[in-house]
């Protein structure tokens, strides 16, 4: 009964089959994505001379830099058809359905998407490969055997997509559970604590601390922990802190609003700033990236600049320049499929309201004008800030002299600035897609 219900619930209701390609394509592109990083990052492990431990550091960088945002990405995917979970599956709960029936409903709903998602994902993977192994370390190329994965790595990355989809199933369901005919009117005012910032500013400090004790890292392994955990730690409380910011700036431009499409654009990042953090939050880890990227190319141009370097140290530089440019390549493919569809999930979830303004008569260029102000205000505060958090935690390693250092300042503002682009060109791609939400009839 139970499978028959599901079948039902999973066919396209009237927002069309995008409600299930959408979060499809996350999976399918967070899985690939996150296996090329994972094969990419294995194959400097197999060296094990006096200059692998440098390799490995920056390895551990990369990976953690890359890792943290996309599974950031698969949550977000997870969420994608919330809304039109949660209104179909609280009508269930209405109409009589038991909390057991709902909860395994959606949990097959969840896990089967993320599971179609991750198997196109390997294939992707497999596509992918090649090239990858044609990028050049150490003077030769990684190679399909470098990068290759072992068949267990294969089987549990798409295994913990399937459970962060499920977890994602499980949590979102407690107001479905609790109070259905809350969520089928969507009488769901979002509450963030100021505890996001108090943690997220002990994290910033501790990940500072740890900066700041890397030469107190006897071995190795003791040094990628205190990496892994300084920027880990700082990426993943971006996410916690993000939302929390930005409806504190949306409740005072929501105050001073003076035209339809600020006050309309204010409100629609009150009524979800987590869904508003989701829409830039790619970008906050690529502002996070470009502090580092801008770092290291500075730091290459004064080691380069020395003119005392051996041939080591110039393949050591020119790798550290490859790797960088890889990391920065996988940052902007990472943002440019979050922005794509978070953007159209965000218009197939304020469907009936774009209906609705329609039918009051308000343009569509005013709704459109309201859409980019809702993103592009809270992108740039995010941004900024992001850019800031970082260049606290580089601090200790690097010292203010490289972070403001003209050709680290022009690597930043570039990046940032194609970041932005990237958010700019999605909101025009999607423009056809709301004006099919609002004529809709």
């Amino acid at each position: 009964m139970i499978g028959r219900v599901a079948w039902l619930l999973a066919r396209p209701g009237s927002s069309g089959a995008a409600t299930l390609l959408l979060p499809i394509t996350a999976f399918a592109i967070v899985t690939a994505l996150l296996l090329t990083v994972i094969g990419g990052a294995q194959s400097f492990w197999r060296w094990t001379d006096d200059t692998a431990v440098g390799y490995q550091l920056l390895a551990v960088i990369a990976l953690v830099l890359l890792v943290v945002p996309l599974a950031s990405l698969g949550g977000a995917a997870a969420r994608l058809s919330a809304r039109r979970r949660d209104d179909r599956l609280a009508t269930l709960r209405l109409l009589g359905a038991t909390p057991a029936t709902v909860s395994a409903l959606a949990v097959i709903e969840s896990a089967m998407l993320a599971l179609v998602g991750s198997a196109i994902g390997i294939v992707g993977y497999f596509a992918i490969m090649p090239g990858i192994a044609l990028v050049p370390f150490r003077g030769e190329p990684l190679g399909i055997d470098g990068v290759l994965l072992p068949a267990a790595v294969l089987l549990v990355v798409p295994l913990g997509i399937v459970l962060l989809a499920v977890v994602s199933a499980v949590l979102g369901l407690r107001q479905v559970v609790i109070s259905p005919l809350g969520v089928r009117t969507r009488q769901d005012a979002p509450k963030l604590s100021w505890l996001r910032i108090a943690i997220g500013a002990a994290v910033i400090v501790l990940a500072f601390g740890l900066m700041s004790g890397l030469q107190l890292a006897g071995e190795a392994s003791v040094l990628f922990l205190f990496l892994g955990a300084a920027f880990g730690g700082t990426l993943a409380v971006l996410n916690l802190i993000g939302p929390w910011v930005i409806r504190l700036v949306a409740q005072g431009q929501a105050k001073r609003a003076t035209k339809p499409a600020k006050l309309l654009a204010a409100r629609s990042v009150l009524e979800s700033p987590k869904a508003a953090w989701r829409q830039v939050s790619g970008v906050a880890m690529t502002s996070f990236m470009a502090v580092f990227a801008g770092v290291g190319i500075a730091l290459i141009d004064a080691m380069g600049g020395s003119g005392e370097m051996d041939r080591e140290g110039l393949e050591l530089i020119t790798d550290i320049r490859t790797g960088i440019l890889i990391t920065v390549i996988g940052s902007f493919l990472m943002v440019a499929c979050s922005v794509g569809v978070n953007q159209a999930a965000g218009i197939l979830d304020r469907r009936e309201l774009y209906r609705s303004l329609d039918m009051l008569g308000m343009p569509e260029p005013t709704m459109d004008a309201a859409r980019r102000r809702a993103v592009m205000s809270p992108l740039r505060i995010t941004a900024i800030g992001s850019a800031v958090v970082a260049a606290v935690v580089m601090l200790p390693l690097t010292g203010i002299t490289l972070i403001v250092q003209p050709l680290a300042l022009l690597v930043i503002a570039g990046v940032l600035a194609a970041g932005i682009g990237v958010v700019a060109l999605g909101l025009v791609s999607t423009r056809p897609m709301l004006r099919r939400a609002a004529e809709s009839a």
